[in-house]
């Protein structure tokens, strides 16, 4: 891209955040102005004013950008092996016997301390 096309793609992202901004600011200040009506319809207008902001903030290279991150992120996701049931239990298992043993180790080396403490000061 030459500098006067990405100068222009940058005061295009940076008109299509301030809308954005503006969208969220309305959606906050319009919430707490009609806090009076229904919850019903106030959850109806955020959530069509977040879904604006959101397509709009799509629309940036950012927002390209995070969307991309995104499909990538879906498709590690499904290349994941996930372990079966009896490893998980397996494994939760080995960590609370873990956690058992270390903390009665630390009981006994602070009860060791204690008494030892309690011997030197008496």
């Amino acid at each position: 891209m030459s500098s006067s096309t990405e100068a222009q793609a940058s005061r295009g992202d940076v008109f299509k955040w301030a809308i954005v901004v503006l969208l969220v600011a309305v959606g906050v200040i319009g919430n707490n102005y009609y806090s009076a009506e229904s919850l019903l319809y106030r959850l109806i207008a955020i959530l069509v004013l977040a879904g604006v902001a959101g397509f709009v903030a799509l629309q940036t290279v950012k927002g390209k950008a995070f969307f991309t991150l995104a499909k990538e992120a879906k498709t590690e996701i499904r290349r994941v092996v996930w372990p079966t049931r009896q490893e998980t239990v397996q494994t939760t298992l080995i960590v609370l016997a873990v956690v058992v043993f270390m903390s009665l180790v630390l009981w006994g080396v602070d009860s060791l301390l204690g008494w030892i403490v309690s011997s030197v000061i008496s």
